[in-house]
This record gives structure tokens, sequence and C-alpha cells, in this order.
């Protein structure tokens, strides 16, 4: 037996998304099945890893462990939505020149919360970076290479006058 379909409403990259959802849908699922933002990775379903890390209303969150009928009028943003904005090119573009990836898995949710440690305009060193990416687990690069991207894409960001370090965004 299926449960009743609950009809929400919210915001995704932009655009207003009208749904019926079953209570128990992650919002991991309905933006990877229903939407195909695909950026958007399943690893532990359990909150643990960050692969499915997200901005709703701004704020990094877990997408596999939020219910979708919960998001009713949330602003979400995927890594799809945050394409073309020049903080993120920059991490791209350090990710790629530091070797900050390898099989790519974790990569999406590493670089929402890049985004969001280096927009917080937070003075960083390499402790600092570690403990702020410590919600997001990497099997294959043992950090050295993500830790490299973020604090050359701050460095780069601060160049191009994107962020202030010690002000908060």
């Amino acid at each position: 037996m299926t449960s009743p379909k609950m009809p929400i409403s919210l915001t995704v990259n932009g655009r207003v998304v009208e749904a019926m959802v079953e209570p128990r849908l992650h919002l991991a699922d309905l933006l990877r099945d229903q939407q195909r933002l695909t950026a958007t990775h399943l690893g532990c379903e359990h909150g643990v890893c960050g692969a499915c890390t997200i901005l709703i209303d701004g704020q990094p969150a877990r997408s596999c462990i939020a219910l979708a009928v919960s998001m009713d009028g949330a602003e979400i943003r995927t890594l799809e939505g945050l394409q073309g904005d020049p903080l993120m090119e920059i991490l791209k573009q350090a990710f790629h020149e530091q070797h900050g990836l390898q099989c790519g898995f974790c990569t999406p949710g590493m670089l929402i919360s890049a985004w969001d440690l280096l927009r917080r305009g937070v003075a960083l060193d390499e402790r600092s970076v570690r403990e702020a990416m410590g919600g997001n687990l990497c099997r294959c690069t043992g950090y050295q290479g993500i830790v490299r991207s973020i604090m050359a894409a701050a460095e780069m960001a601060k160049a191009a006058g994107l962020i202030k370090i010690g002000e908060t965004a």
C-alpha cells in the first residue's frame, strides 16, 4: 500500500517546482529522479558522507535525510544552480588545478561545502579547512588535494575581489 501523496511547492535553482510527493520521499530522490539534477549524489543515505550536500534556504544541508514534504516553500540550490557563479567557477578551476578530485563522487558535495565556507569570508588555514570540511568524506584523495584546492580558491577569490577574508558575506 502506498502512502497518499502530498502537494509541495519549492524553488529549485530559481525555478518554482510543484510536485506531489509521498511523505517518505527524500529531497535527494526528488532532485535526482524527478528533477534530473544528478550532481546531487547519494552515498551513505544517512547524512554522514556529505555527497548529497545542497543549499536549503542558503544553508548547506544533507538532501538524503531531508524529507521533500518538509521543503514546502523552501529555496533549494544544487551544484547545477551554481553554474556560472564566479566563486563556484574559481572553486572548480582550483579543484582541477590542485588535484582536488579523483573519482568525482564526493566532488559536488565538496564544492557546495567549500563554496559556503569561502563565501563566509573566514580566515583559513589548513587546519580550519580540514575542520570545516570534516562532514564531507572522500575515499580517494586523502584530502591533501581538496585542502590545497580550497586554499588556492580562497586566494584566487580574494584577489578577484569576490571575498574578503575576515568579513562575513
